[in-house]
């Protein structure tokens, strides 16, 4: 592990890296994802072209809120998240490039 690799949390409320990107389409949202999301597609998603994904704002998913005293990452719509979003399991090697690719340029606690 280099420096700028953080490590794996214990918890992913306290990561977040995963939501963070610059991108707009970054999280897929499928059509199953949409209906998932119910009454919470329009605002958490938008389509670019024919595709939906999720919103990101400031560099991170809109739908990823960080608690002012503690710091902590928290979903929004965790109950209702996209698939890939499930799919995403702590300590996996998708997590683990993640980390490697954006743990050092995110902010939060470590």
């Amino acid at each position: 592990m280099n420096d700028a690799q953080r490590p794996v949390p214990a918890d992913c409320l306290y990561c977040g890296v995963c939501c963070h990107s610059q991108l707009d389409a970054y999280v897929r949202v499928t059509g199953e994802d949409w209906e998932r999301l119910g009454d919470l597609a329009d605002s958490a998603a938008h389509f670019i072209g024919h595709r939906a994904y999720l919103r990101m704002r400031d560099g991170r998913c809109a739908s990823l809120r960080v608690e002012s005293d503690t710091g902590r990452f928290f979903c929004t719509i965790y109950e209702r998240r996209p698939q890939i979003c499930r799919n995403l399991g702590r300590g996996s090697p998708e997590c683990l490039g993640e980390l490697a690719e954006k743990g050092a340029r995110v902010s939060g606690p470590r």
